[in-house]
């Protein structure tokens, strides 16, 4: 037992900085106390900028001003991008109308789907990714609608208000969308900047269902604007080591995640 409540507030944030979430039970066994204690040091904590308070327990503070380069993006968390494309690649029927969002993750997904155009129960594609659309189009049969507007090399996306305009004209039953970070405790989702949030907003406008796509890392970081409400989105498809977080949530909002195993 950590006797000090400076050693055992330090013990706390040594714990995150190892697991990226704790819940407060297994802090309880940990450090030998009461419920009450953990969820005092985790108010201090809070309040000195060291950890984030979420549903259960606290996420280490990571926040992210900025997106990381899309190469960095790209190698980053791949295995698991890999398995949640899987599992987000099977929602998509035959004969659907499929919008796919900028992002690594999503890329994932158009690689799974790409071949997958076969004659009147083909897909039909819609994308404002660079990278995205140079994948879909590798297949000739494939019907690929590329989303214009202003090019940002950051995502190697198109956005602005050309791409919102071109978005607003179709008629989407899914949508695959990035997110650069995901808060459970406030039911938000975020992304780098204002300019990508109307683009993800207009995206999700049009679309019948939004399915999200995010990698455990995303759980545990903060981003500077508002894509979305968790409310507003079907599916978030993640990877089994968002687990442990997700399961501190309430129930209602834990039916909209899928672990992909």
């Amino acid at each position: 037992m950590l006797h000090t409540t400076e050693s055992r507030q330090d013990k706390i944030v040594e714990l995150l900085n190892e697991e990226l979430f704790v819940d407060i039970r297994t802090l309880t066994e940990r450090l030998d106390v009461s419920v009450a204690t953990v969820r005092r040091d985790l108010g201090d904590l809070e309040d000195a900028g060291r950890l984030r308070r979420t549903h259960g327990g606290a996420v280490a503070v990571n926040q992210v001003a900025l997106d990381p380069a899309n190469a960095d993006r790209a190698i980053s968390h791949l295995p698991e991008k890999k398995v949640i494309a899987e599992a987000a690649a099977a929602m998509i029927a035959d004969g659907d109308t499929v919008l796919l969002d900028a992002g690594t993750t999503v890329l994932e997904v158009a690689k799974k789907l790409s071949g997958r155009m076969s004659g009147r129960t083909g897909l039909t594609f819609i994308s404002n990714g660079a990278d995205i659309v140079a994948e879909l189009t590798r297949e000739d049969s494939n019907t690929v609608f590329s989303v214009g507007g202003e090019y940002a090399a950051i995502n190697r996306s198109f956005r602005g208000p050309l791409a919102e305009n071109f978005i607003r004209q179709f008629n989407v039953d899914k949508l695959i969308l990035n997110a650069a970070s995901i808060d459970l405790d406030r039911g938000l989702i975020f992304t780098g900047s204002p300019v990508n949030a109307s683009v993800q907003q207009a995206m999700i406008e049009v679309s019948g269902q939004v399915i999200v796509v995010a990698d455990h890392s995303k759980f545990t970081k903060s981003s500077f604007s508002v894509a979305a409400k968790l409310a507003d989105v079907g599916v978030v498809v993640t990877d089994a080591g968002a687990k442990s977080i997700i399961d501190t949530v309430p129930e209602k909002l834990r039916r909209k995640f899928v672990i992909a195993n």
